[in-house]
């Protein structure tokens, strides 16, 4: 069973240009779960599609040192975010699968037992050609508990 214990807050910043139009961000309030297995940390969380929000699918973000591995039940994505490496990674946009080069700049973690925060920043291109520059921000707590301090 999926037992939502902890609260999520993700923000993602995305840039693919030089205007303020070539900039998006998303931001995702949503509760999943929390564990710790050795050295890695896992956050999972439901997603629901947009057109029949009857569907959902479960996000797993695998942290461990200098590593993130992003994926979602049902689909073929797999995102490797490694300090100071690129990943040819496997993307389902819905319409099909592509493969993206994922080159991880920054990657910080305070997340502790009790929760905490993680930071990435990363480019993502297509056939070597830059496609956008990206940040990801998730700050995970026990349910009820107040947002950290910036």
């Amino acid at each position: 069973m999926f037992k939502e214990d902890y609260d999520i807050q993700i923000v993602g910043l995305q840039v693919y240009g030089d205007s303020e139009d070539d900039r998006g961000r998303i931001a995702l309030s949503t509760t999943g779960t929390y564990s710790e297995r050795g050295a890695a940390r896992f956050i999972a969380y439901k997603e629901y599609d947009e057109e029949d929000p009857r569907i959902s699918h479960t996000a797993i973000l695998k942290v461990e040192p200098d590593k993130v591995t992003m994926s979602r039940t049902g689909s073929g994505t797999r995102l490797i975010l490694e300090r100071g490496r690129r990943h040819l990674c496997l993307y389902d946009t819905g319409f099909g699968s592509m493969s993206v080069g994922i080159f991880t700049s920054e990657l910080e973690s305070t997340l502790s037992p009790a929760g905490g925060r993680l930071n990435v920043k990363y480019t993502l291109d297509i056939d070597s050609a830059l496609s956008s520059s990206n940040e990801l921000e998730v700050e995970i707590r026990p349910r009820g508990k107040r947002r950290l301090a910036p």
